[in-house]
């Protein structure tokens, strides 16, 4: 029996912060506005040029795709906030897809067992 740590999916994010003195509506049109959003995030790293969702004025989500083998994806989410002075708080959480969920799973993967009454 092997006591191996599984990944877990939700280790799997990369987060920064950044401290702007622009106001929260300019970096919105900046992340939402595809030709802004083109200079510093080009349609050809996205999976989909739409965003997968977003709550407007204060988060936006879209899908990334490599550009070489094995094309893995990733959601890349904006977090706008606004700051103390006045100016904004900007998040970017960079989360992997989920590609655990879709392989299938060994038999001896010393799971939880369901017991039956």
């Amino acid at each position: 029996m092997s006591d191996a740590a599984k990944p877990d999916p939700s280790d799997a994010e990369l987060v920064l912060e950044y401290e702007f003195d622009a106001p929260p509506a300019k970096v919105w049109r900046a992340v939402t506005i595809p030709a802004l959003r083109e200079r510093w995030l080009p349609d050809c790293d996205l999976a989909g040029a739409e965003p997968e969702s977003s709550i407007a004025g204060e988060e936006v989500r879209y899908r990334l795709r490599d550009s070489e083998p094995p094309f893995r994806e990733s959601h890349v989410i904006f977090r706008i906030e606004p700051n103390e002075d006045g100016g904004t708080r900007f998040r970017i959480i960079q989360q992997a897809c989920d590609d655990l969920a879709k392989l299938p799973q060994p038999a001896n993967s010393n799971c939880c067992l369901m017991l039956a009454a």
